[in-house]
């Protein structure tokens, strides 16, 4: 009989590319990851790794038993789904990776309304970016994730998750109050001269940001880079920048900019993924649960008369 927890160390050496990835993300030592693996050699009576310069790779053999560990990994996970629905409880623990924007504004309100309404589920929160975080839940690092995705950025796709729907959120220009150099700025076209600040290379929103100013007909000064919004936030305030945000930002907040609606009234999605097989945990139903109803309290369209918003 084939011992499914050294099987499981060999999907997860596939996943996460060396042992020492394998032992970090499960907290084992590399020996101990390199022993386990040895010993299923043993078992099965073939050869599963090969070595290549200093990285070990799976061999053809190796990769049907991931293949069948996968189908294993999912029907248990399915068992412990139904058996937690069978309960007249709903507990469990549920680990979430949430963006930052989503972090500010629906996790502390789903938070609260979890610790009411469902005392027995622990909730454990992760900030990660969304393509991390879908890859990482695919990994079972976590239960479910919370991700974005822009106008025609497609987040990425694992046949293993699903994707359901939580809100959407408009994209607007943000520029400093009067008595700043940039206070005047009426449309992105009009923001070619300024500096911008923007996330890092490779985040989503960074992508969608740069198309926007050259469909306007510029390339984007962007002087100033930084994930945190809250920093971002700062800078536009002060009237050193100006840049593109999604409305989730000033939740919970006095608006201390400027927002311009933009012409083609441009919005995020929002949503949420797990894995299939554990989707109908009553636990990971619950959070789902209060999450939308957190979305739908945040992005009430009433919130609009708040907000300083002008057309282009």
């Amino acid at each position: 009989m084939l011992d499914l927890r050294r099987l499981r160390l060999l999907r997860e050496l596939k996943i996460r590319g060396t042992l020492a990835n394998v032992a970090a993300a499960l907290s084992y030592s590399p020996s101990s990851v390199s022993q386990q693996l040895a010993q299923l050699e043993k078992e099965v009576g073939v050869q599963l790794l090969r070595k290549t310069g200093r990285r070990v790779v799976l061999t053809p053999q190796a990769e049907v038993l991931v293949a069948h560990t996968e189908e294993l990994l999912e029907t248990l996970e399915r068992a412990e789904a139904d058996l937690a629905a069978s309960l007249t409880t709903v507990s469990g623990t549920v680990r979430v990776a949430v963006f930052q924007s989503a972090a500010l504004a629906l996790m502390p309100d789903a938070l609260t309304a979890m610790t009411l309404d469902y005392p027995d589920v622990r909730v454990e929160m992760v900030q990660r970016e969304p393509e991390t975080a879908l890859y990482e839940t695919f990994a079972r690092d976590f239960d479910l994730v919370i991700a974005e995705q822009y106008p025609g950025h497609a987040a990425p796709r694992h046949p293993e998750l699903d994707h359901v729907a939580l809100t959407h959120d408009a994209i607007q220009l943000a520029v400093p109050l009067a008595g700043h150099p940039y206070a005047g700025i009426a449309s992105v076209a009009e923001a070619a001269g300024a500096a911008w600040v923007m996330e890092p290379r490779g985040a989503a929103s960074r992508h969608w940001a740069e198309q926007a100013c050259r469909r306007a007909g510029f390339e984007p000064d962007v002087r100033y880079e930084t994930a945190d919004l809250q920093a971002q936030i700062r800078l536009i305030e002060s009237g050193n920048a100006v840049a593109l945000m999604p409305e989730l930002v000033w939740t919970g907040r006095n608006v201390p900019v400027r927002l311009l609606d933009l012409a083609e009234d441009p919005r995020r999605s929002i949503f949420t993924s797990a894995r299939r097989a554990g989707a109908r945990r009553p636990a990971v139903l619950a959070v789902r649960e209060v999450l939308g109803r957190a979305a739908a309290d945040v992005l009430r369209p009433s919130r609009q008369e708040e907000h300083q918003l002008e057309p282009q």
